[in-house]
């Protein structure tokens, strides 16, 4: 098991793990952030939350400056966004994706919502987002979030024909994210893992990631320790890495898991 004086970096999800499903609140993991700090340890935030969302979140956690992954992995910051380098790594903008999505809606009559389609005052009432956090969801630079409203036989019309024009769908705990085909987290923490602390590093530092929904399952495939949260999801988080022994299970919710999951995985000394 790996200890506090380790070459550590903490990889997590935000929504339902670092922070309360409902209340979005990270006060529970207060005694660990601080202890994580304390320590310099990195912590490498890989969210469905925008850019606009994270920045401000470090700030607020004491974490400002990290690399962090958001989009579900479309697009994948290096340090501190002002100064250092920056990196889309998805292929199509939002901007592409938006229009791609509406040839389809105009042509297929799919039925759907997207956040292109409505305004900070809808999406804080399906999130339960200020309106002033709700805007900043809308900043999205390479992925658009909706709501399914049609049959599921429809459902799978439109995932194919997303995959012919290089669109993957990608579930995560309140929506389906839509976004270039091979930028999910798992491969936006490889790439960024590359590069962190820098690509000359002498040794890869221990990652230790911690998710609750199934868009984290890639994620939690590419780290040394995964810890899979109790979510609210419909759909199970199933992992395709076979050392168990590797993977904790956490039988609380949100924040109290994420503590748990450490409590489990790290040593003081």
């Amino acid at each position: 098991m790996p200890v506090l004086q380790d070459p550590l970096v903490i990889v997590t999800d935000l929504d339902g793990s670092l922070l309360d499903h409902h209340t979005y609140s990270w006060q529970p993991a207060r005694q660990w952030l601080l202890r994580l700090k304390q320590h310099r340890i990195p912590l490498v935030i890989c969210s469905s939350k925008t850019a606009a969302e994270i920045v401000p979140l470090q700030q607020e956690l004491g974490f400002e400056g990290s690399p962090f992954i958001s989009e579900n992995g479309a697009v994948v910051r290096l340090g501190d966004v002002q100064t250092e380098q920056s990196c889309q790594f998805a292929s199509q903008d939002y901007s592409a994706i938006c229009h791609t999505l509406l040839r389809l809606r105009q042509r297929e009559g799919f039925k759907f919502t997207g956040f292109a389609d409505v305004s900070e005052k809808e999406i804080a009432e399906w999130t339960g987002l200020t309106p002033a956090l709700a805007a900043r969801a809308k900043m999205r630079e390479a992925s658009e979030s909706l709501i399914w409203r049609d049959t599921r036989q429809r459902f799978d019309l439109f995932r194919r024909q997303l995959d012919e024009v290089q669109l993957a769908l990608v579930q995560g705990g309140r929506f389906w994210h839509v976004m270039s085909k091979g930028s999910g987290k798992g491969a936006a923490l490889r790439w960024l893992l590359a590069r962190y602390p820098s690509p000359d590093a002498p040794s890869r530092p221990i990652t230790l990631g911690l998710g609750d929904g199934p868009n984290d399952a890639p994620m939690l495939d590419s780290v040394d320790y995964a810890v899979v949260i109790r979510g609210y999801s419909k759909n199970p988080l199933l992992l395709e890495r076979a050392d168990k022994q590797h993977v904790y299970h956490s039988a609380a919710f949100g924040p109290e898991g994420w503590v748990e999951g450490l409590d489990h995985f790290i040593t003081p000394s």
